[in-house]
């Protein structure tokens, strides 16, 4: 049962609506001025925090400073209920945090569905969600419980993809965010020469292009190709940017899902730049060995090409060679059947690092 911490001055007031509360099955605490609501806070930590505005000793604004200050008690939601109804002191409650505003009297359904709506936006920002299709599934779920949201579709179709059958191509226009569903893809650029260069590995549950859609790009600026069988969900650009403008609780929600992808890009960017052969060949073997390894003989191993493998640390393939020759002769790792098993994963960590 969710606690509601009740603070208000006017003793009827108080008690009708907490009673209110309590009949829609609301364990509800109450206090009579700001001082005592706060000590409450600490004391009870409600779910959520119903407050006047004007009242002695500590009025609303000040509850609400304090409540801010406070690590433990700032992400409790709080509605302010006042007689002041002054588009000023609106805006003034609602630049401070406060997530609603009832002015006095209200409506029973008024209330009930202003705490209704701010305990499900609370509980939507306290939900983990994984980078997954699943979790996908479950924003976009949660997400329609907001009312600008629910024109959104409940899925989205997704298309397969045989080994190393391209995704798109650079130069096509950007119109989707994709989701790796199953499998495994990379992204790349070619040179004018013809090399490659890969730019990116994704594996379930991982997002591409967005970057572009963020950006206002027009065109995608590198190809995209099937690793092996893989299974991608296309989520049209629109939907995307419906997702990240219309409400600031799904736009954190979606963006903390992205956030994981962007700051590996990152670090992989800084790594070519800076990092030696030998220190970008670990790094590479240790970033394909995460997302592709496979049992050999009770040993993690994985098959990998040696073009695609020199493509991701951005060499020649005849340098590549030369430097898996060296791990192994140096025991760090092993090649056999063509597959490269990882002998000395911390001394190679540590390489790369």
């Amino acid at each position: 049962m969710k606690k509601i911490l009740l603070i208000e001055d006017n003793r009827d007031v108080r008690e009708n609506t907490a009673e209110i509360l309590e009949l829609a099955n609301y364990t509800v605490v109450t206090a009579e001025n700001g001082k005592i609501g706060v000590e409450l806070a600490q004391k009870e930590n409600p779910d959520l925090i119903i407050c006047d505005i004007m009242m002695p000793v500590l009025d609303g604004y000040g509850v609400l400073h304090l409540l801010s200050k406070n690590p433990e008690l700032s992400a409790i939601p709080l509605i302010f209920l006042s007689a002041k109804s002054e588009r000023a002191d609106v805006r003034r409650g609602m630049d401070m945090g406060a997530d609603d505003y009832i002015t006095k009297p209200f409506e029973e359904s008024e209330l009930l569905n202003a705490v209704e709506s701010r305990l499900r936006k609370a509980e939507f920002l306290r939900k983990e969600i994984s980078s997954s299709s699943e979790g996908m599934r479950e924003l976009l779920s949660l997400a329609k419980s907001f009312e600008e949201l629910k024109s959104l579709p409940d899925n989205y179709d997704t298309s397969h993809f045989k080994k190393k059958e391209n995704v798109y191509r650079e130069g096509q226009r950007v119109n989707f965010l994709l989701l790796v569903v199953e499998g495994k893809v990379k992204t790349f650029k070619t040179s004018e020469d013809g090399k490659e260069l890969i730019t990116g590995i994704y594996t379930k549950g991982e997002f591409i292009g967005y970057s572009y859609i963020l950006g206002d790009m027009q065109t995608l600026q590198e190809s995209c190709e099937a690793l092996e069988n893989a299974e991608v969900c296309f989520i049209p650009k629109n939907d995307f940017m419906q997702l990240v403008t219309a409400n600031t609780s799904v736009a954190k929600k979606f963006i903390s899902m992205l956030a994981k992808n962007t700051l590996e890009r990152e670090e992989q960017l800084l790594k070519l730049a800076y990092n030696s052969l030998r220190k970008r060949i670990a790094d590479g073997l240790l970033e394909v060995y995460s997302k592709f390894k496979v049992k050999q003989e009770d040993k993690p191993a994985i098959q990998f090409s040696r073009e695609d493998l020199a493509q991701v640390v951005g060499t020649a393939t005849e340098s590549l060679i030369r430097t898996l020759s060296d791990f192994k002769h140096e025991k760090l790792i092993e090649i056999k059947e063509g597959k490269i098993s990882i002998l000395e994963e911390e001394k190679l960590r540590n390489l790369a690092n």
